[in-house]
């Protein structure tokens, strides 16, 4: 579909020019191969895509379109993970390819597809950057982002990879504290490139996780007895972490890098879809637009935001304050310390889980199709 054929949803149109760049939660042959993908980075202004291993196993799993090449992967005797890689790959590049576009009509600031480094990896910090540099090389495009997990351990795989020129999407951030420690980690990996004489034109986002934050939280405050603060807590500590995004990137310590034109590392809202049914299913889209911040959201709260996302006339609603609903939830007892510790431990597991599934359905697949 060419351009001219769609209308610029309005919606997301105005999220868009407040500074939120709107990014799809999703990936899937089917999304790339029916044109739908290219339609929306037109009418939906949609100028980024995120993967996982829970995306890919959805994906793979029960659909046609991966058996023939799972077929021919089959056939060269690649086992069950370097099929999932072999499959994977090829989406993120056709992915890449279609928004080439946004990326190039943004100077490089947007038109990015995610690929995650395997789950599993998540503590051991050389095979992380391996794989970093091995998904980086054979996916060949400027326009990747590697995902590397906000984990103590990916600190410097993510300081690595960025003095190496690789894009980087940290992901699995719920505390700010950890975020900070991310965002020290990209300015160090840019400083040694500028020592270096390198280019600065190296791409990062933080990927801070939202609605995990409330289900949690929430089910703390039942047993508290303090119900009245359900739904606060995802949105303030997100803004929270914007507080301290500000401070970093615009304040001294990023000073000479942003002087030498160094980009910032944009916060991405993550796991922005609504759990709980009695919140707005654009609770989290509406809640935290802003200048230099992204929003991944899964392909319902993408819709729900064409439909009735809205921008506030009284400014960015990222930069509200959190001190108020913070100090309230600390007062009802709501250790956020103790909270992220347990997201961040749950939140590993629930990528390895899938990526177990993904790789046994690719096993039996294979033998069926084999």
């Amino acid at each position: 579909m060419s351009q001219t054929d769609t209308t610029v949803n309005a919606h997301l149109d105005a999220i868009t020019k407040a500074g939120t760049s709107v990014w799809l939660d999703q990936i899937s042959r089917g999304l790339i191969e029916t044109g739908e993908l290219e339609s929306m980075a037109h009418e939906y202004s949609l100028r980024g895509l995120t993967s996982n291993p829970a995306i890919f196993e959805k994906a793979i799993l029960g659909v046609e379109e991966y058996d023939e090449q799972l077929a021919e992967l089959a056939k060269e005797g690649k086992d069950a993970r370097e099929i999932y890689q072999g499959l994977a790959i090829k989406d993120v590049q056709d992915a890449a390819d279609i928004l080439r576009p946004v990326f190039d009509a943004s100077g490089g600031t947007d038109g990015f597809v995610s690929f995650e480094v395997d789950p599993d990896l998540a503590e051991d910090a050389d095979k992380t950057i391996a794989q970093a540099r091995e998904y980086w090389q054979r996916v060949d495009r400027p326009n990747l982002m590697i995902k590397i997990p906000g984990t103590p351990a990916g600190l410097g795989p993510i300081e690595t990879a960025i003095s190496e020129g690789i894009n980087v999407n940290v992901t699995l951030l719920f505390s700010v504290d950890a975020y900070a420690d991310v965002a020290e980690a990209y300015i160090k990996g840019l400083e040694k490139r500028h020592a270096a004489g390198e280019s600065l034109d190296v791409q990062s986002v933080a990927s801070f996780f939202v609605s995990r934050v409330d289900s949690e939280v929430d089910k703390r405050l039942e047993a508290l007895g303090h119900e009245a603060l359900a739904g606060k807590a995802g949105l303030a500590n997100a803004r929270a972490a914007y507080r301290r995004y500000k401070e970093i990137f615009h304040g001294e310590r990023f000073a000479e890098l942003k002087a030498a034109g160094a980009p910032v590392q944009r916060p991405l809202w993550a796991s922005t879809g609504t759990k709980n049914p009695a919140y707005s299913d654009v609770l989290y889209v509406d809640g935290l637009i802003g200048p230099e911040t992204v929003n991944t959201m899964p392909m319902a709260t993408l819709k729900a935001a064409a439909d009735h996302g809205s921008v506030s006339p009284d400014g960015p609603t990222v930069e509200l304050d959190p001190t108020h609903d913070l100090n309230a939830l600390a007062g009802a007892g709501i250790d956020m310390d103790d909270v992220t510790a347990k997201l961040l431990t749950d939140g590993i597991a629930a990528f390895v889980t899938p990526m177990e599934s993904l790789l046994e359905g690719i096993e039996k697949k294979r033998g069926e199709l084999a």
